[in-house]
């Protein structure tokens, strides 16, 4: 682990959250939008999206069907749409209209899993967190961190575990950077990958290019938010 840390550490110093937003609330918004769409896709939408929605008043001062419109380029919109305006008014009636710090009060409004309450509550609110979402459980099996058959909080478990508090929203992000942008789902680098000799499945993808032979699994991971 703690080279796997200082690998990622030094190939992606500078990761970050890439979804665009400048408060709590649009954080939360926009990370709910996110799930099964690329954040490229959710920046391209709340660029407009974030100029005319401000406050949750503004969510729930339009027909449903205004809103389904305006996020209509993101998958699972209508059900995305409900839940902004649930979740807006929720905010309203319990919560003074504030994004609430409490990782247990996130995970109370609608839309908004474990996954996305660890990206707020360390993003927004500076706690550490580890949010699991495809890339994190991909690399973390890939490298023998998980195992295969791990459940989403299983893999967070054993990152928290393994990985120094101090540093979990850093390897969150760094982790996602390196499953993004180096270790693909499909395609990955493998034959450039500083991680090559403690990943069992890109020995055996290389072994497989060499000899001509297909990759014996691609499995699909998935991740709920």
């Amino acid at each position: 682990m703690n080279r796997v840390l200082r690998v990622v550490g030094d190939m992606f110093p500078d990761a970050h959250c890439e979804l665009h937003h400048s408060n709590p609330f649009e954080l939360t918004i926009a990370v709910l939008l996110s799930a099964q769409c690329t954040d490229e896709t959710v920046n391209k939408v709340t660029a407009t999206l974030f100029q005319k929605y401000r406050t949750p008043e503004d969510y729930l001062s339009v027909p449903l069907e205004e809103l389904e419109g305006d996020i209509r380029r993101i998958g699972l919109f209508r059900n995305k749409a409900a839940n902004i305006q649930k979740l807006s008014r929720l905010l309203l009636e319990d919560y003074g209209g504030e994004i609430p710090r409490e990782h247990e009060e996130l995970t109370k409004l609608p839309g908004v899993g474990r996954k996305t309450a660890n990206v707020v509550v360390s993003n927004a609110f500076g706690v550490p967190a580890i949010a699991v979402d495809t890339h994190v459980e991909r690399v973390s099996k890939r490298l023998g961190i998980a195992k295969a058959d791990d459940s989403v909080l299983e893999v967070e478990k054993k990152l928290m575990k393994l990985v120094p508090r101090e540093l979990w929203t850093e390897t969150h992000h760094r982790l996602i950077f390196f499953g993004r942008y180096h270790c693909k789902a499909q395609n990955p680098a493998c034959p450039v990958c500083p991680l090559l000799e403690v990943c069992k499945e890109g020995k055996q993808r290389m072994k497989n290019a060499a000899t001509g032979k297909p990759d014996s699994k691609k499995k699909k991971l998935t991740s709920k938010g």
